[in-house]
């Protein structure tokens, strides 16, 4: 797990001052790891650290901070203490943070505790950097020290139509993603957009593609077969990890013709997937949404590699 120092500051400009509840420390079985974190302001909240009543109860106590409280660290024995099966024990910190103190935070790598830095800590910065090898979050000599996330997946969303909706919902959680949403105009979204997704509103959003990087994952499913035959020309055109697109085998097959048309080779028209999710388990949009994110976390296994222009 990884400190995600963008989506804190985007909360403390969003929502003020607020509470970030991460796990420190790990003993026995718990609901999540060490890194796991939160965000909670006082109507609000975003993030999980698991565990149901032990979560419930660090969310009250964080409201209850946030007007004079200071920073603390708390251990909880999840059976006794919160009459959870896990059987193990955690160790919580929780933070208050406005926007002044998150842009302060480092960009790298976040350490911090009581008194001076712990030798400890300053040999695991030096094998760091002299390794290149990120450190795990962990709770080392009284210090909390958690790596800065990088989005490692940029994941571009062509349509915010049932399909488009559900894929933000599932895939907006999942930690070093980083969403562009794009689709003609603002009536076309939701009322609210989470916090770690970008809206692009543009009335010729094939236009957009050039924007994109070109390792982005795209994942097309717009109102319009005629966009989407063209979003699917330009992405060809202009290179991506992956590519998928909402339809069925016939449109598929029609669009197939249509892009060899265009000029793109079989084999480059083959990179595109089409139809994205899995079929066999239906076609409800959150169905669909879910067998993408199966995916996307497999590719987040792999090495990324980019799908070049063949043009």
């Amino acid at each position: 797990m990884s400190f995600d120092r963008d989506a804190l500051i985007d909360a403390c400009r969003r929502h003020g001052k607020l509470a970030r509840i991460v796990v420190a420390s790990v003993k026995g079985s718990a609901p999540r790891e060490v890194g796991a974190s939160m965000l909670v302001w006082s109507n609000g909240q975003s993030g999980t650290i698991g565990g149901g009543a032990l979560e419930h109860a660090l969310t009250m106590t964080a409201r209850n901070m946030l007007e004079k409280g200071a920073d603390q660290t708390t251990r909880h024995a999840l059976g006794p203490d919160m009459g959870q099966c896990c059987g193990g024990a955690v160790e919580i910190l929780t933070e208050i943070y406005d926007l002044e103190r998150a842009l302060a935070l480092a960009s790298d790598l976040i350490a911090r505790g009581a008194g001076p830095e712990p030798l400890a800590v300053a040999r695991l910065r030096t094998q760091w950097r002299n390794s290149g090898q990120r450190p795990a979050a962990q709770h080392l000599e009284g210090w909390m020290i958690e790596p800065v996330s990088h989005p490692t997946q940029m994941v571009w969303i062509w349509g915010a139509g049932h399909v488009g909706r559900a894929l933000v919902d599932v895939l907006h959680p999942l930690p070093d993603v980083r969403i562009t949403w794009v689709d003609t105009g603002p009536e076309r979204f939701p009322e609210r957009i989470p916090e770690q997704v970008t809206q692009l509103c543009a009335t010729h959003p094939a236009d957009v593609m050039r924007y994109a990087p070109t390792d982005a994952q795209h994942l097309i499913v717009t109102y319009s077969h005629a966009l989407d035959l063209e979003l699917c020309h330009r992405v060809l055109d202009h290179g991506f990890t992956t590519a998928g697109l909402i339809g069925s085998a016939t449109k598929w097959t029609r669009f197939r013709k249509r892009l060899a048309a265009l000029g793109h080779r079989p084999d480059h028209i083959a990179q595109i997937t089409c139809p994205i999710g899995r079929p066999d388990l239906g076609k409800h949009p959150h169905v669909i949404a879910l067998s993408v994110a199966t995916e996307l976390v497999a590719n987040c296994q792999r090495p990324s590699v980019a799908r070049k222009s063949h043009a």
